[in-house]
């Protein structure tokens, strides 16, 4: 079962009232685990959504929800609702999120790698059983099959990873490229770290030095002062601006004067600012590209749309992986009684052996050998039959009464 909620239904008030601090997750599972009487739980709390997901049924998703409705009350005096999944719901809840079908960004790869530390923290705590951890193999499973089976995560939707892909369009390969920052803005610094992490080397120019200084030793790159900008602009093959200033920072003749020593090699323009930086008539000059937030967000809204039609695929693979972990939860129902059919059966064959061992008197190593191969054989291929039919029988939803009809015909008890 999965209890919870997400920025689907709740605010982020509401999201901040029950929200787990990773360092706090051990405390929460055992708290948690204690209070709802769960055998098996794992919390997964992100920016966008705090779910439990436990082993259960309807009763303890109502237990869990009165829990976590005393624990926002007692911090915020909110009190949330919260959406509640049981059995094949939860299932698809649980794959779908895996999936990022389910998030604020179609397709985006971050919560796998939450979801990955949430598991962790729980099988480190002691709360995963056998129900959460075939749930967390399966889904991981699935989350991977849609991210190499469907293009959904392969189009750019925000803002600093078309920037990126963009440049990787104009110049192939990033390695070794230079990138020029102007200003601090948030997206200008994502877009400029992913870079970084892509090779690119980066220079900071901005008016204040402190800053500008500690922003080039996160990016383990070099400051320079905004009076260098066009000395810098000829030496950058990428340029992302967003200062905050009240009017045009860069004009067409500073980046004409920084083509002249460039021997031709393009030049890519990215303005972020709002009023913007670069004035829009470097447009028109050879060999310069410029895309400001419109460009942007046109680029990602038009990514969406492809990520929106991959979603349909993504969809019926998530339903299709949903059927199969479910045969397989309903196979382990067998798994008791097949137990102790085999070990009933195997009591028997023993017995037997003995008994022919008394009777033939001492046996050659070779006879013995003989003697348990033939026995067990005998036992295999009777077991065979009434293991498949048990475990269809528990694919299809075995009843109590079944199960209890079966022991008594097999002499089980």
């Amino acid at each position: 079962m999965v209890v919870g909620v997400s920025h689907h239904n709740s605010p982020v008030q509401v999201r901040e009232a029950l929200a787990f601090a990773r360092e706090s997750l051990p405390t929460a599972l055992a708290w948690l685990q204690r209070e709802a009487h769960l055998l098996e739980v794992m919390i997964l709390s992100t920016c966008n959504r705090v779910e439990v997901y436990a082993a259960g049924g309807a009763a303890e998703a109502q237990t869990i929800a009165s829990v976590l409705r005393a624990h926002a009350c007692a911090r915020s005096r909110v009190i949330p609702i919260l959406d509640q999944r049981v059995g094949v719901a939860a299932v698809r809840h649980a794959f779908r999120v895996a999936a990022a079908l389910d998030s604020m960004v179609l397709g985006e790869s971050q919560i796998l790698g939450q979801l990955k530390e949430a598991y962790q923290a729980a099988d480190t705590a002691g709360t995963l059983g056998p129900v959460l951890s075939g749930l967390r193999q399966h889904s991981l499973v699935t989350a991977k099959r849609v991210r190499t089976e469907t293009a959904i995560g392969r189009h750019a939707v925000s803002v600093s990873h078309v920037a990126v892909e963009l440049a990787r369009k104009i110049f192939d390969r990033l390695e070794g490229r230079r990138v020029l920052l102007v200003g601090a803005g948030k997206m200008s610094r994502l877009a400029a770290g992913r870079l970084v992490r892509e090779g690119a080397r980066a220079t900071v120019l901005g008016r204040t030095s402190v800053r500008t200084e500690e922003l080039a030793a996160v990016l383990g790159g070099r400051a320079a002062r905004l009076e260098d900008l066009r000395f810098e602009l000829a030496q950058s093959d990428i340029v992302i601006s967003s200062t905050g200033a009240p009017g045009l920072v860069i004009g067409r003749e500073d980046v004409e004067a920084a083509r002249t020593g460039r021997g031709g090699r393009p030049m890519f323009l990215i303005d972020i600012a709002l009023p913007r930086d670069v004035d829009p008539a470097v447009r028109g000059l050879s060999g310069v590209f410029l895309y400001d937030l419109d460009d942007l967000r046109s680029v990602g809204d038009a990514n969406l749309r492809e990520r929106q039609r991959d979603a349909a695929a993504a969809e019926a693979l998530v339903e299709s992986e949903v059927g199969v972990f479910l045969d397989a939860q309903r196979s382990r129902r067998a798994v008791p009684l097949l137990v102790a059919l085999r070990e009933r059966a195997e009591d028997i064959r023993r017995a037997e052996i003995e008994k022919a061992r008394r009777r033939m008197g001492p046996l050659t190593p070779e006879q013995e050998r003989a003697l348990d191969s033939a026995t067990a054989a005998i036992v295999n291929k009777l077991l065979h039959t009434p293991t498949v039919c048990l475990k269809e029988m528990a694919r299809a939803g075995q009843s109590d009464q079944q199960a209890v009809l079966v022991r008594r015909v097999l002499g089980l008890g």
